[in-house]
């Protein structure tokens, strides 16, 4: 399905005045643009999730503002044994939890349940730390010049709607402990994924996301959430330079075996994933909740540059997704 995709190239609010979206604001940006200055409480979410990949090791770290309450979670695999550490904490009505207006700027806290988040934001990039019973994570997530990111607003109407920044393969370097067992983190054959996202949502949803790298090369790719709005979160990062793709994609996977292979195509995109783990995570707060299945594993195919070249995405290492959400 075509889409009707804008390039935003000057900063821009989210909202106008009155709390609805801003028309200006719809569109997509290569490095982040928008304030989102949400105001009021209701359908209201902000978040921010950074997913981390290293030789041994998958790390989540979320921190979010629901209106109703604040999830906020610290998931490790250990890529060797399969052997999941999940700290998970819901704070009723989100207290405490700070969430700036920009991606890239101020500072992030999250604390509930023996968990506690702080990431740091500044030119330089983002420090993270998270801590919760058994882990500590101490990262630094370093900004390059000239690299950049995906940001795109998802108009649902003037007053649902979505901003999201998708930062893919960002440079990664600190320490990762758990128990008492020190992991390094190195830059080179580690990497960090952003999603910054600050908008007001409908009731129930359903999201598909695929994020993965390799040296010098990285891919994004979302779904159905953003179908027939006239925007799409798809790109193709080459040497840090973004490729916008806005065709919406098609998804193919097995719902009763996640870990079989998952096919998204499109005009630009042949992509294969193939799974070598599934978390699943779930929350039930009564009328609200949500499941995700996420599969971490390896891509291959190929998707195609602004100048109609096809880059091979063979041995990109990421995950997709599928969540449904009741908020």
């Amino acid at each position: 399905m075509p889409t009707r995709e804008r390039e935003i190239a000057e900063p821009v609010d989210l909202c106008l005045p009155d709390g609805r979206l801003n028309p200006a604001a719809v569109g997509w940006t290569r490095r982040p643009l928008h304030r989102a200055n949400l105001r009021g409480w209701g359908r209201t979410k902000r978040w921010e999730y950074w997913g981390i990949v290293t030789p041994s090791h998958i790390v989540g770290v979320v921190a979010s503002s629901l209106d109703y309450a604040g999830v906020h979670g610290l998931y490790v695999l250990d890529r060797a044994t399969g052997e999941e550490i999940a700290r998970d904490a819901v704070v009723p009505f989100a207290r405490g939890v700070v969430m700036p207006a920009r991606s890239g700027e101020g500072t992030v806290v999250a604390r509930g349940g023996g968990l506690s988040i702080r990431i740091t934001q500044g030119p330089a990039g983002t420090a993270l730390h998270a801590r919760a019973k058994g882990v500590e994570v101490d990262l630094e997530m370093r900004l390059r010049e000239g690299r950049e990111s995906l940001g795109v607003v998802v108009p649902w109407g003037p007053r649902r709607f979505q901003y999201t920044v998708k930062d893919v393969g960002r440079p990664v370097r600190g320490r990762l402990v758990l128990g008492s067992v020190p992991y390094e983190v190195r830059e080179g054959d580690s990497f960090a994924v952003l999603d910054h996202g600050r908008g007001r949502w409908p009731y129930s949803i359903a999201w598909n996301w695929a994020a993965g790298w390799a040296p010098g090369k990285a891919i994004q790719l979302g779904g159905r959430w953003t179908a027939g709005t006239g925007l799409t979160e798809n790109a193709l990062f080459i040497g840090g330079r973004l490729h916008k793709i806005g065709e919406e994609l098609a998804w193919s996977y097995d719902r009763d075996d996640w870990m079989r292979p998952w096919r998204i195509t499109g005009p630009r995109v042949r992509v294969e994933f193939t799974p070598f783990h599934e978390r699943v995570a779930r929350t039930e707060l009564g009328v609200v909740g949500s499941e995700t299945h996420q599969c971490f594993g390896r891509f291959t195919g190929r998707a195609q540059a602004d100048d109609g070249t096809w880059v091979t995405l063979d041995g990109l290492t990421g995950w997709a997704e599928e969540a449904r959400q009741r908020w």
